[in-house]
């Protein structure tokens, strides 16, 4: 169960239940989705595994298209398993009430950043600071 208080900025007003239940119902949606996107890159990439290993017969191009098409999948399995990941942690927060807390400065991270991006663990200011690393 989402927690019903949630922290805002000074300018924002305060999270609605309705706001946390469509936050939470959205993280829940996002977790299902995702969870059945990486079943199914899981299978095909070990069925794309399995017929890399019989490849006798296939030219260089194949083979490198193979190894290309591959690659690209165990990279979008990769994304989505860290995409799961942040989006069950902000499930979490959101359950346990430090949802919209940045995770450097403590402050609050803002309303409309999360309602935009509801994976969000840092402030705006924060977030740009990291990206300037």
């Amino acid at each position: 169960m989402p927690s019903t208080t949630l922290a805002v900025r000074a300018d924002e007003d305060p999270w609605t239940d309705e706001e946390i239940e469509q936050v939470h119902t959205e993280l829940l949606g996002d977790i299902e989705r995702l969870a059945a996107e990486l079943k199914t890159s899981a299978v095909e990439l070990r069925e794309m595994l399995a017929a890399g290993v019989d490849g006798a017969g296939n030219d260089q191009a194949d083979v490198g298209s193979n190894s290309l098409e591959r690659d690209a999948e165990m990279s979008l399995a990769a994304n989505q398993q860290v995409l799961l990941i942040q989006t069950e942690k902000a499930l979490e927060r959101l359950e346990d009430g430090s949802y919209g807390i940045c995770e450097n400065c403590g402050e609050p991270i803002g309303k409309l950043r999360l309602m935009a991006f509801p994976r969000a663990t840092l402030c705006m200011e924060c977030k740009r600071k990291e990206e300037r690393r």
